[in-house]
């Protein structure tokens, strides 16, 4: 006869989950620790990236030369007991490049001959795309699959990916020639695009003392794999109520042009809005933040300090935009002018 599990008591599963969301916080702590040893200022990209991590988004980074994209995730990777892999994206890269490819393998006792599959650089915990945008768009395409599903199909047969699994890509903004756009699809499978801008004039100084001295001490990794996927889990877990969702979605869905909702700015400057992973993708962020600030629940405040990493990526603008230079960072911040969070909330 078979038994089956009592259930284990809702009160002790809530204690677990305080003390994980406890860890979660020292996690934070000792990653920013190490991080400080190599990165200088930069605290908005940080908790970004942070945030991405401890909820299992992908991250696009976007900056001029020299302002430490690859240096940050090679850093981040460094204080992870994950493991990295970086794809220097080229306009010669094939999809097999990354995913990896078949080949023929010959057993010198028998003679026989078999297709083996060989992991591509893509079969890591942590991913680093160096300059995405370098390379052709069915070269890009192959990193579909690989960031919604978490597995890679070669030959009609699907080999997964080992959990936790993120792409961070990087990307220069400034220089077009060479270069390929991202379609639009694998725009919205990254959690945000974050952009790095130029440091203060104290933090460059700084710079540029910590790198003409001699080098810091090795970095310690901080965390592990299955703590990692335990905050993944966690963070799902995390209330958000139905105001807060609904603002989220309103917030997104002002940024179509034909919604009733959308600011004069929108149906002027924008072509196509937010699609419906906007708002996924803010709430899920929402409850990374939240317990990274020490709460448990989500607030407005976490909706809109997201809100322009969430959406700058995901929504396209017209020719209007183009010739008279207004950025989607300028038509968020309207957005969140226009649309109101609900009386007695803030």
């Amino acid at each position: 006869m078979t038994t089956i599990p009592a259930e284990r008591p809702k009160l002790e599963t809530q204690q677990d989950d305080v003390a994980l969301a406890e860890r979660l916080r020292t996690a934070r702590d000792a990653i920013m620790s190490e991080l400080r040893h190599v990165i200088v200022g930069q605290e908005e990209v940080i908790e970004q990236a942070l945030v991405a991590l401890f909820s299992g988004g992908n991250c696009l980074i976007l900056g001029a030369p020299g302002l430490a994209k690859t240096l940050l995730v090679q850093t981040l990777s460094r204080v992870l007991d994950l493991t990295f892999s970086r794809i220097q994206f080229t306009p010669d890269l094939m999809p097999s490049d990354i995913t990896g490819t078949d080949i023929l393998q010959i057993d010198n006792a028998t003679g026989h001959r078999s297709m083996v599959f060989a992991p591509g650089p893509i079969f890591a915990n942590v991913v680093l795309a160096d300059e995405i945008n370098r390379t052709p768009p069915k070269t890009q395409a192959a990193l579909l699959e690989v960031m919604q599903e978490h597995r890679v199909t070669v030959q009609g047969r699907v080999y997964p990916l080992a959990e936790p699994f993120h792409v961070f890509a990087t990307q220069n903004p400034i220089e077009l020639e060479g270069t390929y756009p991202l379609p639009e699809a694998q725009l919205d499978r990254f959690m945000f695009e974050i952009v790095v801008d130029y440091l203060s004039e104290d933090d460059e100084v700084q710079v540029v003392r910590s790198t003409t001295a001699p080098a810091a001490g090795r970095l310690r990794p901080v965390v592990t794999g299955d703590e990692l996927l335990a905050f993944h889990q966690l963070v799902r877990r995390v209330t958000v109520s139905d105001a807060v969702a609904r603002y989220a979605v309103n917030l997104t869905r002002a940024s179509r042009p034909a919604e009733a909702s959308a600011p004069d700015e929108v149906k002027r400057y924008v072509a196509f809005g937010a699609s419906v992973r906007a708002p996924q993708q803010l709430v899920l962020a929402g409850k990374a933040r939240a317990l990274m600030h020490g709460r448990y629940h989500v607030g407005f405040e976490d909706i809109r300090a997201l809100a322009r990493p969430v959406l700058r990526h995901r929504i396209i603008m017209n020719f209007h935009a183009q010739s008279e230079r207004v950025t989607t960072d300028s038509v968020i911040e309207r957005l969140l002018k226009a649309v109101p969070v609900p009386a007695g909330s803030m």
